[in-house]
């Protein structure tokens, strides 16, 4: 008896909503292709974001302190790569 290496997980989406007329929120679970839909059928509900839930891009700008700060040494692995015939690789 062997464990089964083939198992697949299915990742359902998450859709924080809120009701448009009662003000009840609640989260949504299912595949994005049933979210098009599952609109069209529930007009009255709404995406809702929160600063817990809306979508983030991260701190724009400042990768560059924090990859400094973290790894101090990476601007000399980057000046080495700079010698490299064709390189274009500049220092951060």
């Amino acid at each position: 008896m062997g464990l089964n290496k083939n198992i697949s997980f299915i990742t359902m989406a998450t859709y924080p909503v809120k009701n448009k007329e009662t003000g009840e929120t609640k989260d949504v679970v299912m595949s994005i292709h049933d979210w098009d839909q599952w609109r069209k059928d529930n007009p009255e509900w709404e995406r809702y974001y929160t600063p817990e839930n809306a979508p983030s891009f991260g701190e724009v700008g400042e990768w560059k302190d924090k990859l400094r700060k973290k790894a101090p040494g990476w601007n000399d692995v980057l000046a080495k790569a700079q010698k490299a015939p064709g390189s274009t690789v500049k220092k951060i």
